[in-house]
């Protein structure tokens, strides 16, 4: 017995020029539109306890994972340092594009969809428009973004679809660091249109972010939170990369959506079922206000260091593998049945060194696999200096060897430093 549709969706098609396309929304999948959220609470969260980049809040492991990439697969360190190399003109640009001043006069004309059909036409498959939200800022960011830019308009580029099914492979990761490569001069040309309507811009993303930005796509309507922790958009779910052009243009901001996802999610699971190191858990929780799938940093860093930025979350998601029209016409037509789900074209995929796992299998891993540094590389040298001091006074007593750790530290510190300047996970952000 087929289920019934409670709303449908139209959305522009899935590349320029294409039909647009209507998404059912199953009944009893429906819920509420964008994230489920306490305002009080992310405001109390934002202000208490502000966000920081992961490439500062986790830079211990951060060092230690580019460390251990080099230990299992070397081959990705000259890949990487190709990559930083192509990158490094396009994040100057992206750090500067404040600076950059408008080449025409403003008029009083609503410029969003002169905006949307320009960004359309250079090739990004969704884009959006809502407000700049303070609350997703990164601490350390916060002197650097500009206060006089009310407005975000939200763009996602999608990535090769091939090569994303390869996950977890250097021929995925080949697709990830090349559509960030190509962000930046789409992004060049799409914030000089906007400037020449007279308007001011500055970009966040790619490889430099002012903050998270998934909350910022939901508000905009072009998707929903997934228990994978990744924005799940209309035609390709997660196989994309995301960026935002703050702006004072004059623009009409877009409504959030309720695509059925939040509930969606709970009854397909399969994500948190195949993750490799079990990683992401099953029921919800309030974190910062926002009630989401929360995932266990410990449990992902260390697959994702060793097995080619793993990524299995993504491959084995049914909307990114088919589509959410597809896959809620399913449901529907079957009685709730998940597209794929059981199957090996979604769910399985190979680990280099563990061979190939299908539906109900996972690898293995010891305990010591996910032994690793935790939060801020500074405070962790520091903690590690101070144990060797507190070793060396109980084997000697005297203060020996100290101007030698002295300098190990000092040397320590230093290089950690430096290392803010280099990507986190392989091309994902900066510290500094």
């Amino acid at each position: 017995m087929a289920k019934k549709a409670g709303d449908y969706v139209e959305r522009p098609g899935r590349k320029f020029g294409d039909d647009p396309v209507t998404i059912p929304v199953p009944e009893d999948l429906m819920s509420e539109p964008g994230i489920p959220q306490r305002d009080r609470d992310v405001s109390f969260f934002s202000r208490e306890y502000p966000l920081e980049n992961m490439a500062i809040e986790e830079s211990a492991s951060a060092e230690w994972s580019r460390e251990e990439r080099e230990r299992f697969t070397p081959e990705s360190i000259e890949f990487f340092n190709e990559h930083y190399e192509t990158m490094e003109p396009i994040v100057e640009w992206v750090r500067t594009s404040g600076e950059l001043e408008p080449i025409g006069t403003p008029t009083d004309e609503d410029v969003t969809e002169l905006i949307r059909q320009k960004a359309l036409e250079l090739g990004y498959g969704e884009v959006g428009f809502t407000r700049n939200d303070p609350h997703y800022v990164y601490n350390t960011r916060k002197p650097e973004i500009r206060k006089d830019l009310p407005h975000a308009i939200c763009l996602a580029l999608e990535q090769d679809y091939r090569k994303t099914q390869t996950i977890p492979s250097m021929e995925a990761e080949d697709t990830h660091f090349g559509t960030y490569a190509d962000q930046g001069p789409l992004t060049m040309e799409l914030t000089e249109f906007i400037r020449t309507l007279g308007y001011n811009v500055q970009v966040s993303g790619p490889t430099w972010h002012y903050g998270p930005m998934i909350p910022m796509f939901v508000a905009a309507g072009l998707g929903q939170l997934g228990a994978n922790g990744q924005l799940l958009s209309p035609h390709f779910g997660s196989r994309a990369r995301l960026q935002i052009v703050y702006t004072d243009a004059n623009v009409t901001y877009d409504e959030p959506i309720d695509y059925g996802i939040h509930k969606f999610c709970q009854e397909c699971k399969v994500c948190v079922d195949r993750c490799p190191g079990r990683a992401l858990m099953p029921d919800k929780v309030w974190y910062r206000g926002v009630e989401k799938n929360k995932l266990v940093f410990k449990r992902c860093r260390p697959v994702m260091t060793r097995y080619e930025g793993c990524g299995v979350c993504m491959k084995v998601c049914p909307i990114q593998k088919y589509g959410m029209k597809p896959v809620m016409e399913h449901y529907i037509a079957t009685d709730g049945e998940i597209l794929g789900k059981g199957t090996d074209n979604l769910e399985g995929f190979e680990l280099s060194d563990k061979g190939y796992f299908g539906p109900g299998k996972l690898p293995s891993f010891k305990r010591d696999f996910f032994d690793m540094p935790h939060g801020r590389a500074e405070d962790w040298i520091l903690m590690e200096f101070r144990n060797k001091l507190m070793e060396n006074k109980v084997k000697n007593g005297d203060g020996e060897n100290e101007d030698l750790m002295w300098e190990d530290f000092r040397s320590k510190m230093e290089e950690s430093l430096e290392g803010r300047e280099v990507s986190v996970d392989m091309g994902m952000d900066r510290g500094i």
